[in-house]
């Protein structure tokens, strides 16, 4: 098995705190700057499973960053320079504290309420005669509040957004005109490379405003298998026609590989052991989540000692 990242303890110049958070380590440097490591940690149902995944990383950094270059015309976002493979550096933000979540399809979370009889997610009505993986008539944005570590991102509506003061309202209309501009782009960019974009989320902060005037940014990640569901383009429809689970592209594999092990991040179940060879699994289908949202060769990074390559990179570039 090729080495992983799961953890870092990196002491950069100017460094003044550091943030572990499920996927990603947050550094706050000087200069008003925030620099991103992206481990090989995998999280499903907000669970960290316990061994990392070779090269995920180094993927998803390298995703979100391709996706934020093709979609900075849309919306501005804080990413300055990605000096290593797993690493991106961007101007500090204050974080809204909701996840703009927008689904196309009728899958997943949405799929499982809808299964229970819920006809209303987050206060937007989702239609009758619906099964699993139709399209919505359009895209509907279901937000979600977002969770310290270990704990559940929590459904939230637009109406109890606005009236628990969490994001003012000149600024939630600001979030959802983005989200809705920036699901059009990532729709056409998949639909490019065969791909339907089914559902994903964005998150956004906001500079500071006296360096840099207080306005709204995208920040961590976009479009990635982590962030978004996949389905590919080519069989969709008879597969719906035929009531056939559709071919996916995203970590929903994982989860259900853990539903089936009798794992869905509630209280009292431990998570499955995963085998090596399983493990392996999980890396082979990121590859091939990373050639085909992006359309390129993956080339993996030198991964025998991470952590210095890392350092050395960071290091060059500050230099």
């Amino acid at each position: 098995m090729p080495n992983t990242i799961i953890s870092t303890d990196f002491k950069f110049p100017g460094q003044k705190n550091v943030y572990h958070g499920k996927v990603r380590e947050v550094y706050t440097l000087e200069n008003n700057l925030l620099l991103m490591v992206a481990t090989d940690r995998l999280s499903a149902f907000d669970v960290v499973m316990p061994k990392g995944i070779p090269y995920k990383g180094q993927i998803l950094n390298q995703i979100a960053t391709k996706m934020m270059l093709d979609t900075e015309d849309l919306v501005p976002n804080w990413l300055i320079a990605t000096p290593d493979p797993n690493v991106a550096i961007g101007e500090a933000c204050e974080p809204f504290k909701v996840e703009m979540v927008i689904r196309g399809y009728m899958s997943g979370h949405a799929a499982r309420e809808y299964k229970a009889g819920k006809r209303m997610l987050c206060g937007v009505a989702m239609p009758d005669g619906m099964k699993e993986n139709d399209k919505f008539p359009k895209p509907i944005i279901t937000p979600a509040t977002k969770a310290e570590m270990g704990d559940h991102d929590e459904d939230i509506s637009r109406e109890d957004i606005l009236k628990r003061g969490i994001v003012s309202e000149e600024d939630y209309l600001q979030l959802e005109d983005y989200t809705r501009k920036l699901f059009q782009r990532g729709s056409e960019i998949a639909s490019e490379r065969g791909l339907i974009l089914v559902d994903t989320k964005y998150e956004f902060g906001k500079t500071n405003p006296e360096t840099s005037g207080g306005k709204i940014v995208l920040i961590d990640e976009i479009h990635t298998p982590d962030s978004s569901r996949y389905f590919y383009a080519e069989g969709y429809e008879t597969r719906q026609n035929n009531n056939e689970p559709q071919k996916q592209l995203s970590k929903e594999f994982v989860r259900q590989w853990l539903i089936q092990n009798d794992f869905q991040g509630l209280e009292g179940q431990k998570v499955p052991f995963m085998s090596d060879e399983y493990i392996e699994t999980v890396s082979e289908r990121y590859i091939e989540l990373y050639e085909n949202i992006t359309g390129e060769k993956f080339v993996k990074a030198d991964v025998s000692n991470i952590h210095e390559r890392i350092e050395k990179n960071v290091l060059k570039y500050f230099k």
